[in-house]
C-alpha cells in the first residue's frame, strides 16, 4: 500500500512540475511595439525585423 501511495505521489509531483513550463520566444525578443514602449520612442519601425537591414548601411549587404 505504501508503494502505491509513493508512486501516485511521485507521478502527481512530476505532473505538477511539468505544468510549470513558460512559453518564451525562442530568441528572447519582444514585439516591436513593446520595445518601443520600453525605450520611449514614438515609432516601432526601428524595432521591426524587416527594418533592421536599414541600419547596416550600403557597404554591408548581407
Amino acid at each position: 500500500m505504501k508503494i502505491k501511495i509513493s508512486v501516485v505521489l511521485a507521478v502527481l509531483i512530476a505532473f505538477c512540475v511539468s505544468s510549470c513550463y513558460v512559453n518564451k520566444h525562442p530568441h528572447g525578443h519582444v514585439p516591436p511595439g513593446q520595445a518601443k514602449k520600453v525605450h520611449g520612442d514614438k515609432s516601432a519601425k526601428e524595432y521591426a525585423p524587416g527594418q533592421q537591414k536599414h541600419k547596416r548601411g550600403k557597404g554591408n549587404n548581407r
